[in-house]
């Protein structure tokens, strides 16, 4: 052993590099799609764009399978519960997408009936404007994602700001 070298903490921190590499590389997507936007990300799963090359290509349609949510479109107010409840479906640990103006702000609709942003009843990790975006915007954004779990500690989750940010949104 090199002099100095405890040995403590090597273990741990190697893990979190492994277990963040491994995450990053492989994030499951559930597409939430209501929208226009909706329309941009097939765009971005198709030959040209090809979401596989980063580890994306396998799109879930159940949330217990898949760990990031992309919300693209316009969500209305009615809507609201049931894009909680496929949140609160997936498994730990989830990241959230906003794609687009309407998912992020409520867009164009400053109306009575729509959201004005998905943050107002589930955590949001990225952001992604436009309306709608280019499917450029949209890799950025899943590489934005990939960034942010690939440096997330394995004992982020457990927190206590991460606890106080869920308690926030009503989620224990």
């Amino acid at each position: 052993m090199p002099e100095g070298y405890s040995g403590e903490g090597f273990f741990a921190t190697s893990f979190d590099k492994v277990i963040g590499l491994a995450r990053k590389n492989s994030i499951w997507p559930l597409p939430f799609a209501t929208s226009c936007c909706g329309i941009e990300f097939m765009a971005t799963m198709a030959a040209h764009y090809d979401l596989a090359r980063f580890g994306s290509e396998r799109l879930g349609f159940t949330p217990r399978q898949c760990d990031l949510l992309m919300v693209m479109g316009t969500i209305a107010k009615k809507m609201a519960p049931v894009l909680r409840q496929v949140y609160l479906q997936m498994a730990e640990p989830r990241w959230v997408i906003a794609v687009g103006a309407c998912a992020s702000s409520g867009g164009i609709f400053d109306t009575y009936s729509v959201l004005q942003g998905i943050d107002q009843v589930i955590p949001v990790d990225v952001y992604v404007p436009g309306c709608p975006p280019r499917p450029e915007a949209i890799l950025d954004g899943v590489m934005r994602v990939q960034d942010l779990v690939g440096q997330e500690s394995l004992r982020r989750r457990h927190s206590e700001r991460y606890k106080d940010l869920m308690n926030s949104y009503g989620i224990q």
